[in-house]
């Protein structure tokens, strides 16, 4: 695999999905276990994007539901990744639910994963490493970066 240099906006994916009623509880509210699958695959999505290979989830920080998704609700999640290790990457992952018929976007949630970028032999291989492209972006990193380094004295 080439080692080129890569930013945040070229792993940037985007997943959006209608609610249905077998996503939902006798409330109308979309099961968070519904949810947290969708951030999981659309973190994998955009660390395979960056990494160009097959990648494995092994960790997920907290996920904090702010607001309940609704039966008929538009799930939007938007995800790149904000930090590259050696062989692993975190993926930052923003929930959005919009009421299709209002247009109402509500901000349910942002997660971050971290994932292990694997090779043919699903050994753990080296990923390209992240470079910023804005003062935001760089502050995204480095934030990450502690977040990261936290993860790691928590072991």
């Amino acid at each position: 695999m080439t080692q080129n240099l890569k930013t945040p906006h070229n792993s940037r994916i985007t997943l959006a999905q209608l609610m249905q009623p077998s996503q939902a509880n006798n409330l109308g509210n979309v099961h968070g276990g519904w949810i947290m699958k969708l951030v999981d695959e659309a973190g994998a999505l955009a660390c395979m994007k960056h990494a160009q290979t097959r990648v494995v989830t092994v960790a997920v920080d907290s996920m904090t539901f702010r607001e309940p998704i609704k039966l008929g609700d538009l799930v939007t999640l938007n995800a790149e990744v904000t930090y590259t290790g050696r062989t692993s990457m975190e993926a930052e992952v923003q929930v959005v639910s919009q009421n299709p018929i209002t247009g109402e976007r509500t901000h349910t949630n942002t997660a971050y994963l971290v994932y292990v970028a694997l090779d043919e032999n699903e050994k753990p291989t080296a990923v390209p490493p992240l470079v910023a492209e804005s003062e935001d972006d760089a502050e995204r990193m480095k934030q990450a970066e502690a977040r990261q380094k936290r993860r790691i004295s928590q072991k």
